[in-house]
């Protein structure tokens, strides 16, 4: 597997969002004529990175270790250029709930150092339900997002008190455009509330519960597409058979991830003309975290209306 480390750029709000939902923004920068030290930021994934960079903009310098997407966060393995740029950080970002243990383990190796550190998992307060493991993949919940950002303007103006007022209010402008995001999944519930889909892994599943849809796709299916372990015969035909008999609406899939028994599945989704969405887990080049976002929902929405 090849690893590296990008920069994750400074994502400008352009016009194409205008083709989008949502309304636009920008990182607002400060107005008074002194400036504070740029801040060093390091986060786990261009994800949170470009998350960062909407609430500091020019105030923040951000590496995002994982920006690619061959790079599997579950089994990444830390270069010394991470450790040092890890090490000159004054805040960190990582997903938490065993999605990226690595920024854990360079954080405790690590001399010297004692950024402040934000664990999305932790800021949403979710934890596992009875049987099943928590569900990581939290950047697909709006809310969370929402909380993490006003926790990211929080530790930012800890660092720079002098621009604390400028974090707040690209905080609140990054939360004004996630209402209108959480909105529209309120409509797509209440015009297809109970729809049953099915996802190859559970990586988009807090956006589609938000939406109300139902997820049919056998549990053990999901669980060893998502350890990269061979799917068992009977768990495979299970989930061929909700496209073969029409039992869902949609197929979501993870297209990062894929193997012969999600290329099988995807197939079988597309051949019997159930629309296919494709969901990534890091960001796409050329989107912001609420135009990629924005995307996923509008994908959803186009194949339950079809």
């Amino acid at each position: 597997m090849r690893v590296s480390s990008v920069r994750g750029p400074l994502v400008l709000m352009t016009v194409a969002l205008a083709l989008t939902w949502g309304c636009a923004g920008s990182p607002e920068n400060s107005g008074s004529g002194t400036s504070s030290p740029v801040i060093p930021v390091v986060a786990s994934t261009n994800v949170y990175g470009d998350i960062v960079e909407q609430i500091g903009g020019e105030h923040v310098e951000v590496v995002s270790i994982i920006s690619d997407p061959s790079q599997d966060p579950h089994a990444y393995e830390a270069s010394t250029q991470n450790r040092l740029e890890l090490s000159k950080a004054k805040v960190v970002v990582e997903n938490g709930g065993g999605y990226d243990d690595f920024v854990g383990r360079m954080l405790h190796s690590a001399k010297n150092s004692s950024p402040a550190v934000i664990n999305a998992v932790q800021v949403s307060g979710k934890t596992p339900s009875a049987g099943p493991e928590l569900n990581e993949h939290v950047w697909y919940d709006l809310p969370t997002m929402g909380k993490l950002a006003d926790r990211i303007a929080a530790a930012l103006a800890r660092t720079a008190p002098a621009d604390a007022d400028v974090f707040r209010r690209n905080a609140e402008t990054f939360n004004d455009r996630l209402t209108v995001l959480e909105n529209k999944e309120q409509q797509i519930k209440a015009d297809h509330g109970g729809a049953a889909v099915a996802a190859t892994e559970p990586v988009p599943l807090y956006m589609t519960e938000a939406m109300g849809l139902r997820n049919k796709t056998p549990a053990d299916f999901s669980e060893a597409v998502e350890e990269g372990d061979d799917v068992s015969t009977q768990s495979l035909q299970q989930t061929l058979a909700l496209f073969t008999d029409q039992q869902v609406k949609a197929l979501i899939y993870n297209k990062q991830t894929t193997g012969p028994q999600t290329e099988k599945v995807k197939a079988a989704a597309e051949g019997n003309g159930i629309p296919v969405v494709a969901v990534t887990e890091t960001l796409p080049q050329g989107e912001d975290y609420i135009s990629w976002m924005t995307a996923n929902v509008g994908a959803v929405k186009s194949a339950l209306d079809r």
